[in-house]
């Protein structure tokens, strides 16, 4: 038996009326808690009633859906099964969902609200084959026409009238899975070309879950993670599945949009991350500490200066704190930086695992010296989430940490990274071709990131290589370094840099409106909206000289030209953003060539 189908009754039976699982209800502003020998009997309810309407071994069936408790229930009731998860974002539009249900042959699917219901609905009256919706909010309005879709709680119903057949069958299932059956499949987003499933089989998460017990022993059953990155994500998924196998509680924010104040009144002490979220909460305190009276500025200052020595040059070490040094820092801890960590939301936190793009070292440093423990790593859907992280200590800032002992990492042609390891998958779905290009000849599998390790064992990554592009000059340019240094600035909120066969680089700039706004009264500038004060030449050159001092270092061709601020941010309503928010640079391209044009004049 694999041991995700194993996994909830066996620590349903350790752990019996403690909490797993903690979620608001319906549209009620209480949290509602779960525990574990209720969430193993719902798990087992939704296995049966997933047999009783047809759902076989080796079926594949979507899950579209924001964040919630009952997405849990239904990936373990697909695995008692042994049926396999394919989970869409609660974005997609239709082409995506029609894309992915044709793809992979689903003839059931899981959906949310009313607009996930809408799409899915209208994919089935394409695609006869897909033969019922389940609805996990029971007020989603159904068609009068529709008489296949029911919603969860009525699915689970059915498991009432399971026969001892039923049982009997849903045990064998559960005893006969494969370790190198497909567990899940996963689409990637992608910032070009359409999606491709990654087929990741029980073997690689068993492998990546027992690999990150060892990596993280400080884990323990006495945590809370927060849960607002989507689970359709491989790294939040992977980190939820670890939370189950530790014990520790998951707290599911079902809003994206309500997750400052989730994060405020939970106070966990571990949470999956992208960078952006490290991003904004850096320029919000940097604009903060800008605004304080000197004196109390010069306390910050002091503040970092002792956080940084104690928490970066001792702690990261492994070594003792000057007795001195320690003393200086509880002052700081109980005036300052508790204080700070209180309002994000992390007063208590230990570990906030980080990746999906790249942070600027420059954050990392002050997280670490407020004492936020932003754990760097890097990983793909195909390699099961994670390739590296920073370990416990002896971590490089500027680092993705360092691969995990059970994975063989080295550089290959044009400096990419290469992984080869039980995590990695299996393969692309229905793919051959691709399948054939996507491993080396002695199994490898090429990431598409160019990197290098330094002597001690460390992982850098460098750029995406799909994503470097040349200037007309000849000279090669990787665009997300720059974009990650300048996502530390307080008056830039997105950018997007341009140059591909161009003289020169430029860049498209969503600028922090809020600062401009501040920085336009305080001067006299006036202006009547977002555009008026985006075309501001006072107010462009004030950006421009922003953006010189994070040019430092770098060469003359790699600099930025010429900019424009946009009145608008990148959106994935618009196609321009991936799901995991990264620039679609193509689609970006498009959506602006005129105003990347006039750059060019």
């Amino acid at each position: 038996m694999n041991k995700l189908v194993q996994l909830i009754s066996q620590q349903a039976a350790k752990y019996g009326t403690r909490e797993v699982i903690r979620h608001k209800s319906g549209s009620g502003n209480d949290w509602v808690s779960i525990s574990w020998i209720e969430f193993s009997h719902r798990v087992e309810l939704t296995a049966l009633a997933m047999k009783k309407i047809g759902i076989k071994q080796g079926d594949n069936v979507a899950v579209f859906s924001h964040n919630r408790a009952d997405m849990f229930a239904t990936d373990f009731g697909l695995f008692y099964n042994q049926a396999v998860p394919v989970p869409l974002y609660a974005t997609s539009g239709h082409d995506q969902v029609k894309y992915i249900i044709e793809d992979a042959s689903i003839e059931y699917i899981f959906v949310g609200n009313d607009e996930q219901y809408k799409i899915a609905r209208i994919v089935q009256k394409q695609i006869p084959y897909l033969k019922q919706i389940i609805c996990y909010q029971d007020d989603v309005v159904i068609d009068d026409n529709d008489s296949s879709t029911i919603t969860f709680e009525r699915l689970l119903q059915l498991a009432a009238d399971a026969t001892a057949d039923d049982n009997n069958e849903l045990q064998r299932r559960m005893k006969e899975g494969s370790s190198e059956q497909m567990a899940c499949l996963i689409y990637t987003s992608g910032t070009t070309g359409e999606p491709k499933g990654v087929v990741l089989t029980h073997s690689n998460f068993d492998e990546q879950l027992q690999e990150h017990i060892r990596r993280i022993p400080e884990m323990s059953d006495s945590d809370i993670s927060m849960n607002f990155l989507p689970l359709t994500h491989i790294f939040e998924r992977a980190w939820c599945y670890l939370c189950l196998m530790v014990g520790m509680r998951i707290v599911i924010n079902t809003n994206p949009h309500d997750i400052q104040q989730a994060i405020f009144e939970i106070q966990p002490t571990c949470m999956c991350c992208v960078p952006r979220f490290w991003e904004k909460v850096y320029t919000v305190l940097c604009d903060k500490i800008s605004k304080m009276r000197f004196f109390n500025r010069l306390m910050i200052k002091a503040a970092l200066n002792v956080g940084r020595r104690r928490n970066l040059v001792y702690l990261r070490a492994g070594e003792k704190v000057p007795w001195l040094l320690e003393q200086q820092y509880q002052f700081f801890e109980r005036s300052i930086f508790g204080r700070v960590r209180r309002l994000i939301g992390v007063k208590r936190g230990k570990m906030f695992p980080t990746a999906g793009a790249p942070i600027s070292p420059e954050i990392v440093e002050f997280m670490h010296a407020i004492g936020v423990n932003v754990m760097v790593g890097y990983g793909l859907s195909e390699t099961t989430a994670t390739v590296s992280c920073f370990p416990a200590t002896n971590y490089v800032i500027g680092s993705i940490g360092t691969p995990l002992e059970s994975l063989s990492v080295k550089i290959g042609d044009d400096n990419e990274i290469l992984v080869k390891g039980p995590s990695v998958m299996k393969e692309y779905y229905k793919k051959p071709e691709i399948n054939a290009t996507a491993f080396t000849a002695d199994g490898y599998f090429r990431t598409g990131d160019a990197g290098y390790i330094d002597k001690k064992g460390n992982l850098f990554i460098t750029e995406r290589i799909k994503d470097l592009f040349k200037t007309s000059n000849g000279k090669y340019i990787a665009p997300q370094i720059l974009e990650s240094r300048l996502s530390a600035d307080n008056l830039i909120s997105q950018v997007a840099i341009i140059g591909d066969q161009r003289k020169f680089v430029s860049a498209l700039i969503v600028p922090n409106f809020d600062a401009l706004r501040e920085y336009a009264d305080a001067n006299g500038i006036s202006y009547s909206d977002n555009k008026s004060l985006a075309e501001n030449d006072v107010i462009n050159q004030y950006v421009a000289n922003s953006i010189e001092k994070y040019q430092v270092g770098m060469a003359a061709y790699e600099q930025i030209k010429r900019f424009t601020l946009l009145s608008s941010p990148f959106t994935m309503e618009n196609g321009e953003l991936t799901n995991t928010l990264k620039i679609k640079r193509n689609v970006v391209c498009k959506n602006y060539a005129n105003v990347i044009n006039k750059m060019y004049k």
